[in-house]
């Protein structure tokens, strides 16, 4: 069920709606029907109206459907009064997205990620399902506890989300730290609209096994791995969590330790699916949320990917004009790989420099400055000094050559 409100237009609902029904198969429903409304404001009490929600218990009967799912987030009282007029099981889009994480993540961040947006998710939404610990009365000795179970639930509830949020702040310093363990490497983060085949690339760049699935949100965590460039250089590639449309808020601050490495890269390789209709909708979505993300304006090369699926080499023509220094891919087949690695090569060549200096063997400070900002490519080990080849960010080079590390 959508809703087309005077700030969308009917298209983009059913564009949405689409995106939902896939979700909705990720998940392991069946869709049976499908319904846009167009209001000029929302119902207060049932979002939709009495006569929409008649018209969807009807379509329910007929079909014999047990769960209806809404494209927009419903508010606690407007589920229950549509679950109870229609008779059927109600979700919306959020609590599709935060049962599909649930199911595929895999790594303790993404299992606490997820519990976390679950729960501030749904501490709003705690009913009052038990009243046995209500007030029994007037009079001494027939009062209850000081708290109802409800009220207890929420303490608890809160308590574990400040538990999760604890763990991912650590999470997040031990990321930083790491970032700053590799800062010599140029980073560089694989972004994209959900199924548009980032693992893919990047099992196919790195020879890692993320897994790749024909559905949304195949992976959730972010894999990091070191690429060997031509020219001798190198970076580090992140594959990322697929982006979607309506993105809930809860995910953009549950996930914020993965989210960030797109934030913090120092270029984005943004994966298009050509194959898909319409594909440069998806890129125009997919930018607006990293927008949202604290990315806006990170040098980016998009990567059409699955040329292997378009039979029309006019359209791909027309996207490479439309889009200069695109890359074209399959990554499946393997084509248009080493394009990639040439657009990496270009910009790392171009944020980076080599330099070589002569360190005394007795100037420990300096040799540590270097491995620990730099990577240090060779070392020739003389009687006195030591001659190394350090390889460096040109901002970190700048840096060190003020303080006299680094020769002029």
């Amino acid at each position: 069920m959508g809703v087309s409100l005077p700030d969308t237009s009917v298209e983009d609902e059913h564009e949405s709606l689409d995106e939902l029904a896939q979700l909705a198969r990720t998940a392991g429903a069946t869709v049976v029907d499908r319904f846009v409304q167009n209001r000029t404001r929302i119902d207060g009490k049932t979002y939709v109206g009495s006569g929409m929600v008649e018209r969807i218990k009807r379509a329910a009967d007929v079909h014999e459907a047990n769960l209806l799912i809404f494209d927009n987030e419903l508010r606690p009282s407007q589920g229950r009064e549509i679950e109870a007029a229609s008779e059927i099981k109600v979700i919306d889009r959020t609590e599709l997205i935060l049962d599909i994480f649930a199911k595929r993540a895999q790594t303790k961040v993404a299992r606490a990620q997820v519990e976390l947006a679950q729960l501030e998710y749904e501490l709003p939404r705690l009913r009052r399902l038990w009243d046995h610990l209500e007030r029994l009365g007037g009079g001494i000795g027939t009062r209850g506890p000081g708290e109802t179970q409800l009220e207890s639930d929420r303490r608890l509830v809160r308590q574990r989300v400040k538990v999760l949020k604890k763990t991912l702040k650590g999470v997040d310093v031990d990321r930083a730290e790491q970032r700053k363990q590799r800062s010599a490497m140029t980073r560089v983060a694989l972004v994209g609209y959900t199924n548009a085949g980032k693992s893919s690339v990047m099992n196919a760049l790195s020879g890692a096994s993320v897994l790749t699935e024909d559905l949304l949100f195949a992976t959730l965590d972010a894999t990091t791995r070191r690429i060997d460039l031509p020219g001798g250089h190198a970076a580090l590639l992140t594959d990322t969590v697929g982006l979607i449309k309506k993105i809930p808020h809860h995910l953009v601050n549950s996930f914020h330790a993965t989210l960030e490495e797109v934030a913090d890269a120092d270029l984005l390789l943004h994966v298009v699916d050509v194959s898909r209709a319409n594909c440069e909708r998806y890129l125009e979505l997919a930018e607006a949320v990293i927008s949202d993300i604290g990315a806006r304006g990170k040098p980016t090369r998009i990567v059409f990917n699955k040329t292997d699926r378009v039979h029309d080499d006019g359209a791909l023509d027309r996207l490479g004009r439309m889009y200069p220094g695109a890359v074209f891919t399959s990554a499946t087949e393997g084509s248009g790989l080493d394009d990639v690695r040439e657009a990496m090569r270009a910009f790392v060549e171009d944020q980076e420099e080599i330099i070589e200096a002569t360190v005394p063997n007795d100037d420990g400070r300096t040799m540590a400055l270097f491995h620990e900002r730099g990577e240090v490519l060779s070392k020739e080990v003389g009687d006195e000094s030591t001659v190394m080849r350090v390889r460096l960010s040109k901002p970190e080079a700048e840096r060190l050559r003020k303080m006299g590390v680094v020769a002029r």
